[in-house]
């Protein structure tokens, strides 16, 4: 019987790889992984990337997203501001809240654009910009930058309306305010005109209100920038000053004259200036005419003899026989 032999390859090298080729192969035991799953894994987490790039680029567009920004690169001046004044107890307590708590509510912003110095536009918030501002001054490092969201009021008469709803909410505002931004709007190119301007920034007010407002705006163009207390004028005195302003030219010129000299301390000696202005001068009481002399009573004499004569009628009274004897005393003497 023949032996079995062992059959060998002819040429070894013929089943060894290369050592090029053998080094690109995966270890003995390991598992073969297709090169489509990495592929598809990276496309996956670029895809992953891409969308939350997205989702935070819209929040932060959209003012879903709260951001820091630097103090200095915010524009107060981007709207002409519906306060005229804060009363500085308010404002100390803000400043007090946050110096403690820090900034709890943030402030709304529109991204001026690339280049823009300052690069962001305020349009609510002054307060608390302003509290900010007064905080840096003793700590910038901790109180540099303001929390805001960005918003994208698609015209400029949407960005009014953002201040004044954000400041009607936490505040009110008082009539002059109302009328005061409402003409400002339109000086600004927000609305076409003033009767524009009343409806869009007001449109959930009645008509009753808005003409109200309407009504304050002769105070507050005659008046701006004179009176130390605007705000504190109510609705019945506003209304009574408007009305009294448009019947006599000449009334502005006059209350600017009072309150400059004047120089009222508070809101209500300020408004005890404008109501006297506004009280019509009581007229001047007639002096009690002398009433006219009356005729005298006839007195008729009548000779009775050679040395007799006889006085009657209704004039011959004491006076008249008071007078007779002082003559005839004067004449005898």
């Amino acid at each position: 019987m023949a032996k079995r032999r062992r059959l060998t390859p002819a040429n070894p090298s013929f089943m060894d790889p290369a050592p090029e080729v053998k080094s690109a192969l995966p270890p003995v035991g390991a598992t073969m992984r297709a090169p489509i799953a990495d592929v598809a894994r990276e496309a996956s987490s670029t895809a992953a990337i891409t969308e939350m790039a997205e989702t935070l680029r819209s929040a932060r567009e959209g003012g879903r997203m709260v951001v820091s920004v630097p103090l200095e690169d915010i524009a107060l001046d981007y709207l002409v501001r519906d306060r005229v004044g804060v009363p500085e107890e308010e404002q100390a307590a803000l400043v007090d809240s946050i110096a403690r708590r820090g900034q709890q509510t943030p402030v709304e912003l529109v991204d001026l654009g690339e280049g823009a110095a300052p690069r962001y536009g305020l349009i609510s918030g002054w307060r608390r910009v302003m509290a900010l501002t007064e905080l840096q001054h003793r700590d910038s490092a901790a109180f540099g930058e303001v929390l805001g969201l960005l918003r994208r009021p698609a015209e400029a008469s949407q960005a009014y309306l953002a201040m004044i709803e954000e400041n009607e909410i936490r505040v009110g505002l008082s009539y002059f305010e109302r009328a005061r931004i409402a003409l400002k709007a339109v000086e600004q190119g927000a609305f076409e005109d003033l009767s524009s301007a009343l409806s869009g920034l007001y449109e959930n007010a009645s008509r009753a209100k808005r003409s109200k407002i309407k009504s304050f705006t002769l105070v507050v163009q005659h008046l701006d920038g004179a009176l130390r207390f605007p705000r504190a004028i109510g609705e019945r005195l506003g209304l009574q000053l408007a009305q009294a302003l448009e019947a006599d030219p000449e009334l502005s010129a006059r209350l600017r004259t009072q309150v400059a000299e004047g120089d009222p301390a508070d809101f209500e000696a300020e408004q005890t200036l404008i109501r006297a202005e506004l009280t019509p001068p009581k007229p001047a009481k007639a002096k009690a005419e002398t009433p006219a002399p009356k005729p005298n009573a006839p007195v008729h004499l009548r000779k009775q003899g050679a040395h007799q004569v006889l006085l009657e009628g209704r004039g011959v009274d004491a006076a008249f026989l008071a007078d007779l004897e002082a003559w005839l005393q004067k004449r005898q003497g």
